[in-house]
């Protein structure tokens, strides 16, 4: 199986769940195509079906139809086989509160059957940053602690896609870095990395590609690049040495003067920056520093699901 291309592959999957005595629609003819070896975020609202289609990719929650394929393995017939490619940190932090680290580690390898010999309690502790913690009790820990012990658990028989359900919900910024350097690790690696986040910023400091899901559907995926280049709307802000009249050049730029600067934005796709110092040197218009600012994934995020939502 080591041929594949995709680590995760799924096409015109269904998922529909009765709640009280109506009929939900989790996920609708989504489809999803993972490259090993790459990070890829799985981004949409609360809602929106990312944690449906994980559970189903974990054996927790079973489809109505479609085929989901997992480093080459039909799930539907080789299940067995399929859960142990994968590893899953869940969001929530459900650890048993009188085991150790090491006891929790060692027992999930002991679950997937890993041999004693096999087994690398010590090198994920360490890498982890919990060798110090390895001993205490699980209900000592910190929430970032937590964290981190959950991504253990999951690479404990040493899976080929590691599945992260926001795997830095309600931690400090100094453990999330930590958590995102070792994302970039176990990448660099070779693994597969699948990552829900409501932080954008996350997905876009780790990710490669991108599927964005709205209402139980597929709406966009694409490489990162590709989907930060929706958004062509730059603008730049021009620090300048006194007040002046907007030449007529500069109003299809928008201009916006405010204490001793001035604001213009621009597709990126038509105008070149250079066009516009250009029109600013040959109006006599001085400027002592000059800031951009590009569009990012939130902005991104904003107007596909936005667009989304009015269309149903």
């Amino acid at each position: 199986m080591s041929d594949y291309k995709y680590s995760i592959e799924a096409k015109n999957v269904n998922k529909t769940f009765l709640k009280k005595t109506q009929e939900v629609e989790a996920l609708i003819d989504f489809s999803i195509t993972i490259k090993k070896g790459t990070i890829h975020g799985l981004l949409g609202p609360n809602g929106a079906g990312k944690s449906t289609f994980i559970n189903i990719l974990g054996g927790l929650v079973k489809k109505n139809s479609g085929e989901v394929n997992v480093c080459g393995i039909n799930i539907d017939k080789n299940i067995k086989l399929s859960k142990f490619k994968i590893g899953i940190v869940p969001q929530e932090l459900n650890i048993d509160p009188f085991f150790s680290p090491a006891e929790l580690l060692e027992l999930q390898a002991g679950l997937y059957g890993v041999p004693k010999k096999k087994r690398k309690t010590e090198e994920i502790l360490e890498n982890l940053k919990l060798t110090d913690q390895r001993n205490a009790y699980a209900r000592t820990l910190s929430g970032g602690m937590r964290r981190r012990l959950l991504i253990g658990k999951a690479l404990v028989h040493d899976p080929e896609i590691i599945i992260l359900d926001e795997p830095t919900a309600g931690v400090d910024i100094d453990i999330r870095t930590s958590v995102w350097n070792y994302i970039k690790r176990i990448s660099g690696e070779g693994k597969t990395v699948c990552l829900t986040t409501h932080y954008l910023e996350e997905a876009e400091n780790l990710c490669d590609s991108i599927t964005i899901i709205n209402h139980g559907k597929k709406i966009i995926e694409g490489s990162k690049n590709d989907l930060l280049n929706i958004i062509s709307t730059k603008s730049v802000t021009f620090v300048i040495n006194k007040d002046i009249n907007i030449p007529k050049d500069l109003e299809k730029f928008n201009p916006i003067t405010s204490n001793g600067t001035l604001k213009l934005s621009y597709d990126k796709n038509k105008t070149n920056i250079k066009e516009i110092i250009d029109i600013l040197r040959n109006n006599q218009i001085d400027f002592k520093e000059i800031n951009t600012f590009e569009g990012d994934l939130e902005d991104v995020f904003i107007k596909v699901v936005n667009k989304n939502d009015t269309e149903i």
